[in-house]
């Protein structure tokens, strides 16, 4: 296609970095086919896993599990 960008239409929408702390809400189980498992607890240390050791293997899965909230008391 060929014709003329209005610019109204190339508005790029961006976003805001509203913190530098590390993003920690989930951890990452890794199932094995055998039926072996292992918790990771990091996103970065599971890129590094799956690239390391796991992207050539077959029947592996990586499910996210929400980290539990720490409760501090709340009602009784």
């Amino acid at each position: 296609m060929i014709g003329k960008i209005d610019q109204e239409e190339s508005v790029l929408e961006t976003f805001t970095q509203t913190s530098d702390d590390p993003y920690d809400r989930h951890h990452y189980k890794v199932e094995f086919e055998n039926g072996e498992s292992i918790v990771i607890e990091d996103y970065e240390q599971l890129k590094f896993f799956w690239f390391q050791k796991l992207k050539d293997l077959n029947e592996v899965t990586v499910s996210v599990i929400d980290k539990k909230k720490k409760s501090n008391g709340g009602f009784k």
